[in-house]
């Protein structure tokens, strides 16, 4: 059959072999304590995470069929062959014509040979549509199918030091594009300019595309969560909201600032200063073996004491590392230092930490970094002044 003739892959360049051997050695324990005799994985970030295949064709549904032993097969679309001989070693690349779909071809591959046999998918995946699941079921008949989905998302949470290598890296490039836009933002200027300023000194720095692309907004829209910017012009008096990610190798270290335009208004330099002690707090609670509700009611305390105990977040903050649009928060979940997550905090760990008191009813201010906790303790990674701010 010929759109299932393996190439000969080609080298990675992000990782050592032997750092992808120990990533899949790691997935093969997890399968077994699970019972699972083959896992498909179809979310983007762990098939990167597992192959080191860094492309925009991940709009298309992708399936890495690990095994207990041997070697793995990644299924997409035909087209993909030179990228992936190119930069994938240690999995054979099996293609698809656009008339047919990854599950035609992963159905021919597997086929009677796994009857009866235990697979593991992702079953909260962005990359394994209902259909697509539909077509795999139904070509695969006669096996026991299992939820996988967090087993290589939890393996993610630690990053090795090559890892944390490029999350640093990462946070140079933030640094560079929130450095450019601030200088951007003042009276007259555009949020589009903004962002265009934003990007380009990422780029040059050393940064690719992220997950997410910069999110810029002025007053008027400061509570839209995940809109980014327009041809609107700032005016003096105005507050811009900046949360943007550099992003090296596919890791990210995400920062957010609020930028007053002309003057700081009555209550941000309160609540600046609340800020910065809550963030101080999450600091001083993230150790290894402290649980992540733990580290949020450091954060919620200072809030408190502060007199706004009325005042209450979703979480302060959330794991960050691997990210391929639409988001650089790993998948399609938000793994979050919430008040109810009896998640472990681990050395090795990576976080977007965000102390944000917006809405308060007594001004507003936000501020959030990229933090890792490394082996001497929260190390704080993007360095862009944290206090008020005025363009």
């Amino acid at each position: 059959m010929s759109d299932l003739d393996g190439l000969e892959p080609g080298a990675q360049g992000y990782f050592t072999p032997q750092e992808y051997d120990a990533r899949l050695e790691a997935v093969r324990s997890g399968m077994a304590a699970k019972g699972i005799d083959l896992l498909l994985v179809s979310t983007p970030e762990n098939i990167f995470y597992l192959t080191g295949l860094d492309h925009w064709g991940y709009f298309a549904p992708h399936l890495l069929i690990v095994p207990a032993e041997g070697e793995m097969a990644l299924v997409t679309r035909s087209m993909e062959k030179i990228t992936i001989a190119n930069q994938v070693r240690n999995a054979r690349f099996y293609g698809h014509q656009d008339s047919e779909t990854a599950a035609d071809v992963a159905g021919r591959l597997l086929g009677a040979g796994h009857t009866q046999a235990r697979i593991g998918a992702e079953f909260w995946s962005s990359g394994l549509s209902h259909g697509l699941a539909e077509v795999l079921k139904g070509k695969l008949s006669g096996v026991r199918w299992l939820d996988a989905s967090g087993l290589i998302d939890a393996l993610r949470r630690v990053k090795s030091p090559a890892e944390r290598a490029y999350v640093r890296r990462a946070a140079q490039v933030t640094d560079a594009g929130a450095a450019a836009a601030i200088s951007a933002i003042g009276d007259g200027a555009s949020e589009r300019h903004v962002a265009a300023e934003c990007e380009r000194a990422m780029i040059e720095a050393g940064g690719t595309y992220p997950g997410f692309g910069p999110f810029i907004r002025s007053t008027i829209r400061l509570g839209e969560e995940h809109t980014t910017w327009t041809d609107r012009r700032f005016a003096a008096g105005e507050a811009v909201f900046m949360e943007l990610s550099g992003c090296v190798a596919r890791y990210h270290a995400p920062l957010g600032r609020l930028v007053h335009v002309g003057h700081v208004p009555e209550g941000a330099a309160k609540m600046a200063e609340i800020a910065g002690e809550a963030f101080d707090a999450v600091l001083g609670a993230m150790r290894e073996g402290a649980l992540f509700r733990d580290v949020y009611a450091a954060w919620q305390g200072v809030v408190d004491r502060a007199g706004l105990s009325h005042y209450r977040r979703h979480h302060c903050g959330y794991l960050v590392g691997i990210g391929v649009p639409p988001s650089w928060t790993g998948g399609n979940s938000v793994t979050g230092l919430r008040h109810d997550s009896d998640i472990k905090v681990k050395t090795g760990m990576t976080f977007h930490v965000l102390s944000w008191l917006m809405g308060t009813g007594r001004g507003d201010f936000f501020v959030s970094n990229a933090v890792l906790l490394d082996d001497d303790g929260p190390e704080v990674l993007t360095r862009t002044p944290a206090g008020v701010c005025v363009a």
